[in-house]
């Protein structure tokens, strides 16, 4: 017998419902000090000496009390303030853009274990316009796309916590980040769309976006909110209606409403931050609690010149690999640590 999952019916309140007329750059810019700096130089110093593999880098190997005050700092606003944070900014201009990348991967995982960001095993994942265009099977991070309000993976069963990007070349322009506050948008549905919220709490077929073996299903279901204690939001509505589309169900009038109110509401630009990431600047934000939009962009015509930021995905809960282990013969999961 199915129950109906408890509904929130409260407002959130605190630094975590921010909008954009109550949110101010010191609340999620992270300065990186004198000390901090010149330590990360010692680090790619380091490095250069002790040549090792990207995955095989740990913070443990080096002394870096500097910076792992920074990233605790970090880890505050992601869990108890603005829920998004930029470090300003690398070193870049001492330094290649590889041992940036390896510096940031140092960084990601003084906040959690990397995993993953494809079902190949893909764990440095390049966010740049590769001429593709954007359809099924292809992910909007490799186009020049709008991309609306979402948080990443949430098709599968272990999201990460937190999403970062390094950004190593800007656009020629365009390309700004927006961050929404997740308690934000919940409070503006549970004031204007409050009768759309129980079908949120439901599920919904999400597109995969081929990141499955190739015998595993197309979609998955997961409910828009979830709350035990704390939000869970899985929200991206293209994804949805693809969804819908590959399974052939239709989309009745209930659903379609609850849609276009989360579609309309996300839209409002009172609730949004929005800001350019600039070269060396490293962006964290918490994937549960915080939607994340890019606006469309136009690259510099010269190829070295072309918007590139590195991603990286970071969750301790779950499995290291992208999805659920599963026993091909009987298909159940494997308990794996």
């Amino acid at each position: 017998m199915s129950h109906s999952p408890a509904i929130l019916t409260r407002p959130f309140e605190g630094r975590k419902a921010w909008t954009a007329a109550t949110i101010d750059e010191r609340d999620w810019r992270v300065p990186v000090s004198t000390a901090c700096r010149e330590e990360m130089l010692n680090f790619v110093a380091f490095m250069r000496r002790h040549p090792l593999p990207l995955l095989l880098r740990r913070p443990e190997h080096f002394e870096m009390p500097h910076t792992r005050e920074l990233m605790e700092r970090v880890r505050w606003i992601l869990e108890h303030g603005a829920l998004h944070a930029v470090i300003d900014r690398l070193p870049v201009e001492q330094m290649s853009d590889p041992e940036a990348t390896v510096l940031y991967w140092i960084l990601a995982s003084l906040l959690g274990r990397p995993v993953p960001q494809k079902w190949d095993g893909t764990m440095i994942y390049e966010v740049t316009d590769t001429g593709a265009a954007y359809e099924y099977g292809v992910r909007a991070s490799v186009t020049s796309v709008d991309i609306t309000f979402h948080s990443d993976n949430i098709f599968s069963d272990w999201p990460p916590r937190y999403v970062g990007l390094l950004c190593l070349r800007p656009a020629l322009s365009g390309g700004l980040s927006r961050l929404l506050s997740y308690p934000s948008l919940y409070n503006l549905l549970l004031a204007e769309y409050p009768q759309h919220l129980p079908r949120l709490y439901r599920p919904f077929p999400f597109n995969r976006q081929m990141e499955h073996a190739p015998d595993a299903p197309r979609v998955s279901y997961y409910p828009v909110f979830a709350y035990e204690g704390r939000l869970q939001v899985r929200c991206y509505v293209t994804l949805i209606r693809r969804g819908y589309a590959i399974t052939g169900e239709p989309i009745d009038p209930e659903t379609e409403a609850a849609l276009v109110a989360l579609k309309e509401a996300t839209s409002r630009p009172q609730l949004w931050c929005e800001y350019r990431l600039e070269r060396g600047q490293v962006q964290f934000v918490n994937n549960f609690e915080t939607g994340h939009a890019r606006t469309d962009f136009v690259d510099a015509p010269e190829p070295e010149r072309k918007r590139l930021l590195i991603r990286l995905w970071v969750r301790d809960e779950g499995p290291v690999f992208f999805e659920e282990p599963i026993i091909d013969e009987q298909r159940q999961p494997l308990t794996v640590n």
